[in-house]
């Protein structure tokens, strides 16, 4: 790890020098007539951005008219893409994919590279769309959110980690000053109060105005891919593609007897020899079913599967939970949404 350091200090210098220009308007950045939350975290994935994008769909879509912003991670395209009924994941990337599936008839969902040239084209084509959810968009500092949310995993927390390559920062801990709320994330339900405000307490040290809260995962139960009404046995192999597959296993063993892991990069793209291990997984085990996360289901859905083995394959979902004080983080989000569309009425 010491060989390593100077790599990192160098590597977190440049990134404060990103900062500082756009701290002092030496690069521009652009806020749009249209209010916008952004949604990030300040290490390299893992910290559950999905769900809780989800999560503000579920609460907000019945007040604004929504679009979702992403870059579209592992997609095989480029440029700005609005998602439509043709389209797959190959070309806006599985986690959009994932909100077109689930939200797609009530919201719009697109993608894009550079935030600040696909905002007007979303507006331009959707003016009815009086709330953005930028996807990942911490880092991204052409375009200037209303709300920044920064997420933190419980189980590796910001202010304990380095930046890269010795740690998982993408930036150095005091850049979580710029976020207005911080969730730290995949919490125990037993979290204690004496480690939340442990927890509060280092967090102020690098933020000390934003409200800090503490959420976790619910798993929903096993839903399969192909066919309805199906139940998922408890023997499974597990299937993901996702940045912290080892946090999924422990969740899993919990729920079922695991038998296997097929573990790919984060975003992977399932090729035909996948497939065919998962098949013969499930020819040599007849009392298995396959598990796979919702990130994973749009991608294997995507593929050829024998007809005769569309009854072993299941997603499960995830539900984002508040520990305490969910209706004052959905009173500061109203409130600043709020605030914000009436300055944009008055200008």
């Amino acid at each position: 790890m010491k060989f390593f350091l100077p790599f990192s200090w160098l590597y977190g210098g440049i990134m404060d020098i990103r900062n500082w220009l756009y701290d002092h308007q030496k690069v521009r950045s652009f806020r749009f007539e249209v209010p916008m939350i952004s949604v990030g975290n300040l290490t390299v994935g893992g910290t559950g951005k999905t769900p809780h994008i989800e999560y503000l769909i579920r609460f907000l879509q019945n007040h604004f008219s929504i679009a979702t912003l992403s870059r579209g991670y592992g997609r095989k395209t480029k440029g700005f893409l609005l998602a439509h009924p043709e389209i797959s994941s190959i070309e806006i990337g599985d986690e959009p994919m994932q909100f077109y599936e689930k939200f797609g008839k009530n919201i719009i969902i697109s993608v894009g590279e550079e935030r600040a040239l696909a905002v007007p084209y979303i507006l331009h084509d959707h003016p009815e769309v009086n709330l953005i959810l930028l996807d990942d968009a911490f880092q991204h500092r052409p375009v200037q959110p209303d709300i920044n949310i920064m997420l933190t995993d419980y189980k590796r927390l910001f202010y304990n980690d380095y930046p890269f390559p010795v740690g998982r920062l993408r930036e150095r801990r005091h850049s979580a000053k710029r976020a207005n709320i911080i969730l730290v994330t995949k919490c125990p339900k037993s979290l204690s109060e004496n480690e939340q405000q442990n927890i509060i307490q280092n967090i102020q040290k690098y933020n000390a105005h934003a409200p800090i809260f503490f959420t976790y995962f619910d798993y929903s139960s096993p839903k399969s891919l192909f066919l309805k009404e199906k139940v998922c046995s408890k023997n499974v192999a597990l299937v993901s593609a996702i940045a912290q597959p080892a946090h999924f296993e422990k969740d899993m063993r919990y729920l079922f007897d695991v038998r296997h892991h097929f573990m790919f990069p984060d975003h992977h793209f399932f090729s035909e020899k996948d497939t065919q291990h998962f098949i013969n997984f499930l020819e040599q085990n007849p009392d298995c079913d396959l598990v796979c996360t919702e990130k994973d289901a749009v991608k294997l859905k995507e593929i050829i599967i024998p007809e005769i083995f569309k009854d072993r394959f299941f997603s499960m979902g995830i539900d984002v939970r508040f520990l305490e004080k969910e209706t004052v983080f959905q009173d500061y989000i109203q409130e600043k949404l709020l605030k914000r569309m009436k300055e944009i009425q008055e200008n």
